[in-house]
């Protein structure tokens, strides 16, 4: 086991079974930022942070877009199982102290997508001989430029004032979040043999 993506084939390509199986966790996470923000945006925008929050959503289909059109999709089996694991750590829980429930919903999606792109690091799998003719790879490396975007507006959200009296609530959700989005992607890597030495600790 190692701490990249691989063997590569004979074009410098990753294998269609390690595309399958990362690209079915990421679109999984991703899917469900984007249908949660979705969820979440007002016919009408009534303050700032929902700006921010209908641009999100829009990068985070525009994510599962990418990743289902540049994967060499494989039958993957296993998929179906891990998927529902994976389908039912995104739903949001309650989140003690916050009885607003217009906030504790974009809490909840905040701290979700702040252990996303601060702990999923994609590109860092590929190993330095990776083609950069390869679609998958190329969406890889795109996935964690967006990602280091999308962070700042988060950070910017949790540490915002709006959520001063909720600092402790926040900080006990977010750390549960990080902790719980890496150990499904740790899993997932090690599924496909690949060690978690290389992956970003939030």
């Amino acid at each position: 086991m190692t701490g990249f993506l691989g063997p590569l084939d004979a074009q410098g390509r990753v294998l269609p079974q390690q595309q399958t199986r990362v690209s079915a966790f990421l679109i999984s996470i991703h899917g469900a930022l984007a249908r949660q923000f979705a969820f979440t945006l007002p016919l009408k925008l009534e303050t700032a942070w929902q700006t921010e929050t209908n641009a999100q959503f829009y990068r985070e289909a525009e994510i599962v877009s990418l990743l289902v059109r540049a994967t060499a999709w494989v039958p993957d089996f296993a998929l179906g199982y891990m998927a529902m694991i994976w389908e039912t750590a995104w739903i949001p829980t309650p989140i003690e102290g916050i009885d607003d429930r217009s906030l504790a919903q974009a809490v909840h999606l905040a701290t979700l997508a702040h252990a996303v792109h601060a702990g999923i690091r994609p590109a860092a799998l590929l190993p330095v001989e990776a083609s950069a003719a390869d679609p998958f790879a190329t969406a890889l490396r795109r996935i964690e430029f967006e990602s280091s975007r999308l962070l700042q507006a988060q950070i910017l959200f949790l540490r915002g004032p709006d959520l001063v009296p909720f600092r402790d609530a926040v900080s006990g959700a977010l750390e549960r979040r990080h902790r719980d989005v890496r150990q499904l992607w740790h899993d997932t890597l090690a599924s496909a043999g690949i060690a978690f030495a290389n992956n970003a600790e939030p």
